[in-house]
């Protein structure tokens, strides 16, 4: 039992999870714009989410305590480095707008990661980075999300047009609401400082601003160009599952550990589902 427990805790630490969820949602815009799936793409995806995620969370901590990483660490940092090979390897069959793409969410993701200013009012004599401007978090991941699931797979196969505009607005409102769960999970732990949304708000209403966000997915639906019911109503039925995740949502503490890390993370896995059963049966 302890080695299956293990094993899930390396699936979801090593950032493993939620790459599957961003190729999920990647997955979901080839669907929705009726374009050929390019799992090449979809590849390139994975591999790169694991690499950035895993550079956001542990560089800091490889580089105070690299002698003495636990294994665990070692073992993802090992995965990491294989991971990034993947990545190089399917990158070279991306196109050249890909690359240019890539090179403005990967400076952004840098950003985040690095410190590279001296944060203001504060006797701290310790440079900050884009995660640590006041209410700034929530949204850079919404847009690099938004970037790499929707703008990539376009720009390697398809063409950008009003329904991609729509849909990256939908995508950007669905990622900023299913942070909620994890900015309520974290407020034990963040720094008053980062002005995140249930910090400035409150819970109650960082939560109905999330259902608000989802409710404005729905509704941007009727403004595409093509219009596709089945796309609706799987989309309305993620919506409501998210929206009962974010007002089940609660502080961390030992009974809530995997909820946002699996349960929450994985709703994008379980949309692409929903969308390739509806597929299937309309053939």
């Amino acid at each position: 039992m302890q080695r299956i427990k293990r094993l899930f805790d390396f699936y979801i630490n090593s950032s493993t999870h939620v790459s599957l969820s961003v190729v999920a949602l990647g997955w979901i815009t080839y669907l929705s714009l009726d374009i050929n799936v390019n799992f090449m793409v979809l590849s390139f995806l994975f591999f790169s989410t694991v690499t950035g995620y895993n550079f956001v969370k542990y560089a800091e901590i490889a580089g105070l305590h690299h002698r003495s990483l636990a294994q665990s660490l070692k073992t993802i940092q090992i995965y990491s480095v294989i991971c990034g090979v993947g990545m190089l390897v399917t990158s070279l069959f991306m196109s050249l707008e890909v690359w240019v793409a890539c090179g403005i969410l990967g400076l952004v993701t840098l950003l985040y990661a690095i410190p590279f200013f001296m944060p203001k009012n504060t006797a701290s004599q310790v440079k900050g980075n884009l995660r640590s401007v006041a209410g700034l978090k929530i949204f850079i991941i919404g847009v690099v999300w938004s970037g790499v699931t929707v703008i990539l797979p376009v720009l390697q196969d398809g063409t950008i047009t009003w329904d991609v505009g729509v849909i990256c607005v939908q995508r950007l409102l669905f990622v900023l609401a299913l942070m909620i769960p994890f900015e309520i999970r974290d407020m034990v732990f963040d720094n008053l400082a980062l002005k995140t949304l249930p910090q400035v708000v409150g819970v109650k209403k960082a939560k109905i601003i999330g259902v608000t966000w989802l409710l404005l997915c729905c509704i941007l639906e009727f403004f595409k160009d093509e219009f596709n019911l089945d796309t609706f109503l799987s989309q309305l039925f993620i919506m409501m599952v998210t929206s009962i995740c974010i007002y089940l949502s609660q502080k961390r503490s030992a009974a809530t550990m995997y909820f946002s890390s699996f349960w929450v993370e994985g709703i994008p896995l379980l949309w692409l589902w929903l969308v390739l059963v509806i597929n299937y049966l309309s053939y």
